[in-house]
């Protein structure tokens, strides 16, 4: 369960004056996308994920545990991987007439 967790995403990107179009690269589409007083209002959803090498790290512990406690760490380490499974986020976005991020709030953090 470990290696397949959600990847990091680069949540330094909803700053002010990034292009859309990086935004759209690292993110996909918006889950809301709508035009308020002539300005484009995006949202975007989606869970902040690990490292490849943190998600690496845990899949050989949880491989080593398994051997180690002859498969009695599935009782453990399965629930704690439901738990670590990354954290929801949401930011709402505006452009300016270039495509470039104006305004960020972050929605849920």
């Amino acid at each position: 369960m470990a290696a397949k967790q959600p990847d990091k995403k680069n949540v330094e990107l909803f700053a002010l004056g990034t292009p859309r179009s990086m935004l759209l690269a690292e993110f996909g589409p918006p889950a809301v996308s709508e035009m308020r007083d002539g300005k484009k209002y995006e949202i975007y959803k989606f869970v902040q994920g690990y490292s490849a090498g943190a998600k690496a790290g845990r899949a050989v512990f949880h491989g080593a545990a398994d051997v180690l406690t002859l498969g009695l760490w599935e009782v453990v380490g399965t629930p704690a991987e439901g738990v670590f499974s990354g954290d929801e986020m949401a930011y709402e976005v505006s452009y300016d007439k270039d495509n470039r991020i104006d305004e960020v709030i972050a929605l849920k953090k």
